[in-house]
């Protein structure tokens, strides 16, 4: 399996490569390749600097919308996982989003469950046992499913979730589930604030750190490769659907954890957190900032939260044209999302493990 791992290592270096067209073209120049691995853990520590004093700054009603904001890259965190590492167009993220904020809505109605030690673990559960339904369903069938049947699966499951929370009248129906009471820890009741902030903060870092250990592992070289070329990850031998079910599963796990705090934040749910549009929506979010880089999500989802929430308070009656507009504006000059403009391309698939060494033969 040396020779494989070697060329799954290889899946992204040169277009050549993955098209298998050719010899392999020349590579990019050494400083570029270098100068981009500096450039990473830049953004990520200058993100996560804004991030730490934001609330020091920022007016009270300003620090919960950041914490909303903070929740919904989490969310978004789960989809870029979905498709910028494994290639599935997953149009019904907030199927698992939305049913962990169902779940422990009615927990904190039904039996007073409030507790944040209780909470999240059961939004983490309802968010991975959906997404293993649904995805073993879509990918481990007989024969591999292809792209647009998993993309109409997944839009179909969270339509159909949907219409089930607006036509339930046990979920409250169009209404949904108001009222939600705050979280706690003891006696401490977690209030929309700083506190609220650094906690939903302090989760995003841990969740984020975790993701990107699990993408520059041997897993996520056989992700990267599973991205770039599928038909070649199969013939190495590795079960390229399982990969992506594995994935899947983490992705809707992640989205369980960010839907059982944005309940809770909020203090309702509601059917719009299961359906099209708030799946579209996270879409976008990746989509602007950058797929396959997961600070990519993050940027993206705070760039397009900030940019709405201004637009629709100066310009009420045209912000969504000129938001749209934006939107496609970035789409057809940055494809690869505004975090192309500091990060090369190469960066999506990344390096694993030391670089093998040089040995030269001496003339004799």
């Amino acid at each position: 399996m040396v020779g494989a791992r070697e060329a799954v290592a290889r899946v992204g270096e040169e277009p050549d490569v993955v098209t298998g067209e050719g010899a392999p073209a020349a590579s990019a120049p050494a400083g570029r390749v270098s100068a981009g691995w500096k450039v990473l853990p830049i953004v990520e520590g200058l993100v996560l600097l804004i991030a730490l004093v934001l609330p020091w700054v920022l007016q009270d009603y300003l620090t919960v919308f950041a914490t909303r904001v903070v929740i919904l890259a989490l969310f978004a965190l789960s989809f870029d996982l979905v498709w910028g590492y494994a290639g599935i167009m997953s149009f019904g993220q907030a199927l698992f989003f939305g049913a962990a904020g169902y779940g422990v809505a009615l927990l904190a109605r039904d039996l007073n469950v409030t507790s944040i030690l209780l909470i999240l673990p059961a939004g983490t559960l309802i968010g991975l046992t959906a997404s293993l339904l649904l995805g073993g369903f879509l990918l481990l069938g007989r024969y591999p499913s292809s792209v647009i049947f998993v993309s109409l699966g997944t839009l179909t499951g969270s339509y159909a979730a949907d219409r089930l929370a607006r036509g339930w009248y046990y979920l409250g129906g169009q209404n949904g589930i108001p009222s939600i009471p705050p979280l706690t820890l003891g006696s401490y009741e977690f209030e929309e604030g700083p506190i609220y902030y650094y906690m939903v903060l302090g989760i995003l870092v841990v969740v984020y750190l975790l993701c990107r250990f699990l993408v520059r592992s041997q897993f996520g070289l056989a992700l990267a490769g599973l991205r770039e070329n599928e038909q070649r990850i199969a013939f190495f031998g590795y079960k390229a659907q399982h990969l992506k079910a594995i994935i899947f599963a983490v992705g809707g796990t992640i989205a369980g954890l960010a839907g059982s705090l944005y309940a809770f934040h909020e203090g309702f749910v509601w059917p719009n957190m299961l359906g099209v549009v708030f799946s579209t929506q996270v879409v976008l979010y990746v989509l602007f900032g950058g797929s396959g880089t997961l600070i990519g999500a993050v940027i993206g989802t705070v760039i397009i939260e900030g940019v709405s929430f201004w637009l629709s308070d100066n310009y009420r009656d045209v912000w969504p044209i000129i938001l749209g507009v934006l939107l496609l504006l970035v789409i057809m000059f940055r494809p690869l999302g505004l975090i192309s403009f500091v990060l090369g391309e190469r960066e999506r698939v990344g390096s694993f493990g030391k670089a093998p060494k040089e040995t030269g033969n001496a003339a004799p």
